[in-house]
């Protein structure tokens, strides 16, 4: 059979929110699929893509996996960014899965096989407030979760009158005792660029210690509770927060301040014992390095869909695993069934995996890829099948078409911009 790579084509299908995603076709015809995503810019990536990408990989040889992801980040020059990176992801998953389909094995079982049978997940739980967010974590813990990233609103201090009105980003779903879904995760899109929501830090660093104390009571101690600030503070702020959530023992306290005060965590660090998860933001391994060599975190939260797919993805979580960090990977709505079956691989593979992202998809997806995972007692596992194990179904996906959408702004009651 020739493996030579025949085309390479993007297709962009818009079920309920906006999916680029990568088809490689060998001259034998043999198929891979992967995950190109850049939510609110999906444009630019398959622009990259078409243009620039695809024609430089016709005639390459699809089982130089290795040898094709360091020719398209090196010979660029200009090397890294989000739109790049997430271009080289969309190959490097489909060429995954184009191996395994023509060796008839699952990409964990490429990758050196598994380190455990199924992957413990976490689920998202959003209240208004403290009340509704216990009503929220107890049914979650019914329903079988064993760990919990929990956000909240906050009130407006200035204005009372307005009720809760910084809220943060979150993906909550409604529950039944099985983990199916019966709505649909929390908004992360908006129709034009001009949709602006309000943030203030101070009032949300005030509520935070309360809330989460009355939410570890309410579950109890053995249920992990996870916090994203959603890099909202500065260093000191940040300081302040893990200090005060240190007696509720967290599984960790993700993205305390922005990327690029990363190196800041030193303070926290040094301040806290309260573990410290951060890199969903990340897309080349120089910006995480530093990071594990000082040991100032405790778990990646790389996103493979950004940070160049599973090649890098898997060096990133042997070299955590030489500094003693665990894996949490990213998995947010915004990366296709395709991305999330790519970590899920390199969960059952990579010996330091700690914790994985999940969430339940609008069931419009299940029109355009067929993918089969069982979530039971806070884990999944997924039936084996070549590759990544999710078909496409390429008819359905053209039938949901594009439509431009952006990421909600954020901004300060003065009206300065905000971090999102």
């Amino acid at each position: 059979m020739d493996n030579r790579i025949a085309s390479v084509e993007t297709l962009l299908t818009c079920p309920d929110r906006n999916y680029l995603l990568v088809k490689v076709t060998t001259e034998a015809g043999v198929v891979g699929y992967g995950d190109a995503t850049l939510n609110g810019r999906e444009l630019a990536v398959k622009t990259v893509l078409d243009e620039y990408t695809a024609p430089l990989l016709r005639g390459c040889d699809s089982g130089r996996i290795e040898d094709i992801w360091q020719m398209l980040f090196r010979h660029t020059y200009w090397r890294g960014g989000p739109v790049l990176q997430t271009a080289m992801a969309g190959v490097d998953m489909a060429l995954w899965d184009l191996l395994g389909k023509r060796t008839g094995l699952p990409v964990y079982q490429l990758l050196g096989g598994k380190s455990r049978d199924r992957i413990k997940t976490y689920y998202h739980v959003h209240g208004d407030t403290s009340e509704a967010l216990i009503a929220r974590a107890h049914e979650a813990v019914k329903a079988g979760a064993q760990v919990l990233r929990y956000s909240f609103s906050t009130k407006n201090p200035f204005h009372p009158e307005s009720g809760r009105s910084y809220t943060q980003p979150h993906q909550d779903i409604e529950l039944n005792e099985r983990f199916e879904v019966k709505g649909q995760a929390g908004g992360t899109m908006a129709d034009t660029e001009t949709q602006i929501a309000r943030w203030e830090t101070e009032p949300y660093l005030e509520e935070l210690p309360d809330i989460t104390a009355a939410l570890r009571h309410a579950v109890g101690p053995h249920i992990g509770l996870i916090h994203d600030i959603h890099s909202r503070c500065t260093p000191i702020q940040a300081v302040r927060a893990a200090k005060e959530l240190e007696p509720c023992h967290l599984l960790f306290l993700e993205d305390p301040i922005e990327p690029l005060n990363r190196e800041a965590l030193e303070l926290v660090r040094a301040a806290s014992a309260t573990p410290l998860a951060t890199g969903e933001l990340f897309n080349t391994m120089d910006q995480l390095l530093p990071l594990l060599q000082r040991r100032l975190i405790d778990y990646i939260r790389l996103d493979i869909s950004h940070f160049g797919g599973i090649t890098p993805l898997r060096k990133a979580a042997y070299v955590a695993e030489a500094c003693g960090v665990k894996t949490a990977f990213h998995g947010p709505g915004d990366i296709s069934p395709l991305a999330h079956a790519a970590q899920f691989h390199l969960d059952l593979h990579v010996p330091n995996f700690g914790v994985q992202e999940t969430l339940r998809f609008d069931p419009r997806l299940s029109e355009v890829f067929e993918w089969h995972t069982v979530t039971e007692d806070g884990y999944l596992s997924f039936e084996e099948q070549p590759g990544l194990g999710v078909a496409v179904d390429e008819a359905a996906a053209a039938a949901f078409p594009y439509r431009k959408a952006f990421i909600p702004g954020h901004r300060d009651e003065g009206g300065a911009v905000h971090d999102w």
